[in-house]
């Protein structure tokens, strides 16, 4: 039986909005992982609010991929957007960064082998 009356939602925004801010962090950061290491995972969520950029997730590459440059990649971002105000700017944003090494249990999940449809770069 096929119900006739649903409700469909769905968001569009623009240019400079958070979400798309956001995004454009997460991507970035992605990016610099795979730019280091093609077999890296990376899982990093990005949240913005007045004058500070969140980075959260789990995360699998090199070493050599330090807070530092996360948060330098991170300004760059933000930066190549062209926000450079008193609420947000991308020099003086305070940046804090909880990504750390993926765990165990996610690592086995990734790794395990078998026919299964896998997403190798989730942005969010």
């Amino acid at each position: 039986m096929q119900n006739s009356n649903y409700l469909f939602t769905s968001e569009s925004v623009s240019e400079g909005h958070p979400d798309k801010v956001c995004d454009r962090i997460s991507d970035a950061i992605v990016d610099l992982y795979l730019s280091k290491d093609p077999y890296s995972r990376v899982a990093c969520e990005t949240l913005t609010t007045t004058n500070r950029i969140v980075l959260g997730g789990e995360v699998r590459g090199p070493a050599e991929i330090t807070k530092d440059l996360i948060e330098e990649t991170a300004r760059e971002a933000v930066r190549e957007i062209g926000y450079e105000q008193d609420g947000f700017h991308w020099k003086n944003a305070a940046v804090d960064i909880f990504l750390h090494e993926q765990s165990v249990d996610i690592a086995q999940g990734v790794d395990a082998a078998g026919n299964k449809d896998e997403a190798r770069v989730i942005r969010g």
